[in-house]
Order: structure tokens, then sequence, then C-alpha cells
């Protein structure tokens, strides 16, 4: 049996901060940004690796084949950039 396996994870604009801050069910992750481009390239540099380190458990590991334990990461990049 598969083990679908998704996250989610939107890049909101903190004006206060100028930088764009990850809004995600992946425990663990903390993105900040001052592009979207650059939050982006964070995301797929370091997501897929806290997934397996977070959410992956030894009984995961010993019930599934490696291919049902990759997850999909689904990035919803904003509509507009931030002023």
């Amino acid at each position: 049996m598969a083990m679908a396996r998704s996250y989610t994870v939107k890049a909101i604009w903190d004006a206060d901060a100028s930088v764009w801050v990850a809004d995600s069910d992946i425990e663990g992750l903390h993105i900040e940004a001052p592009t979207i481009d650059e939050f982006e390239a964070v995301l797929h540099e370091v997501a897929a690796e806290i997934v397996a380190a977070d959410h992956v458990t030894d009984a995961d590991l010993d019930r599934f084949a490696a291919r049902d334990l990759i997850p999909a990461i689904i990035f919803v990049r904003p509509e507009r950039e931030a002023a």
C-alpha cells in the first residue's frame, strides 16, 4: 500500500521585516528571504531533507518502499511580488 505524503509551502510577505517567510505544514521549515526567487531556491534546497528527517519514521522505512516515501512538496507561489 502506497503512502501518499504531500506538504504545502506558501510564501508570505512580511512587510515589517521586508522578507518572504514560509507558511507550511512541514514541521521545522523556516525560510526568510528578501526575494521570492531566493525563497524558492532555499525551499528546493532544504524542504525534502527536513521532511525526511522530521516526518519519516523508522517504522515507515520498514513498511514502505523508498519511492513511496518521497514527498510531494507543493509551493504556492504568490500571485504577485511584494511592492
